[in-house]
C-alpha cells in the first residue's frame, strides 16, 4: 500500500511566564532559516505524541519545563512555512524560570503580548493575534479560511 504524502506535523508552544502579577510570553530568535522571532516549536518525531513533542521542543529551545494548559488551535495553511507544507498544533503552556536559548534558538526572551511589535516568522503573528483574542475573551476565534 502506498504511503500518502501529507504535510509535515509540528508542535508550537506559547509559553506563559508569570511574575509580579504580570504574564509574559517566550519567543525565540531562530538560528536557522527562515530567520526571525518565533514561537518555540518544531517537528513531531516518529513514535512521539504531539503533546510530548511540544514539551520536548520547549525544553530544547528555551530550557524551560512547561505544563500544557490547552490547545489553542491547528494551523495548516499550505504557505504557513516558506520551506514546505506543515500543519502545526499550537498549545498554550505555563512555566517557571528564565528562558535560555538552546538547540535551534539563537536567543530566547520574554515579551509583553499586549505591546509586541516584532516581525515574526511563519504565521506566528496570526497565532499570537488568536492567542491574544483568546486571552481577552476566553474563546477560540473562528477558523481561518
Amino acid at each position: 500500500m502506498p504511503v500518502p504524502v501529507t504535510p509535515l506535523l509540528t508542535a508550537d508552544i506559547i509559553i506563559e511566564l508569570s511574575h509580579n502579577d504580570k504574564t509574559q510570553i517566550v519567543l525565540i530568535e531562530r538560528l536557522n532559516p527562515p530567520f526571525g522571532w518565533a514561537i518555540p516549536g518544531g517537528f513531531v518525531d516518529r513514535g512521539e505524541s504531539v503533546e510530548s513533542a511540544a514539551i520536548r521542543e520547549a525544553k530544547e529551545e528555551t530550557g524551560l519545563d512547561v505544563t500544557l494548559q490547552c490547545l489553542l488551535g491547528c494551523y495548516s495553511h499550505p504557505q504557513r512555512d516558506p520551506r514546505f507544507h506543515t500543519a502545526s498544533l499550537v498549545y498554550i503552556s505555563s512555566a517557571d524560570g528564565i528562558p535560555v536559548a538552546g538547540d535551534d534558538a539563537k536567543t530566547a526572551a520574554l515579551f509583553d503580548i499586549d505591546s509586541l511589535d516584532l516581525s515574526l516568522a511563519f504565521d506566528h503573528r496570526q497565532i499570537l493575534d488568536d492567542y491574544l483574542a483568546y486571552k481577552n475573551s476566553g474563546k477560540v476565534k473562528e477558523l481561518h479560511r
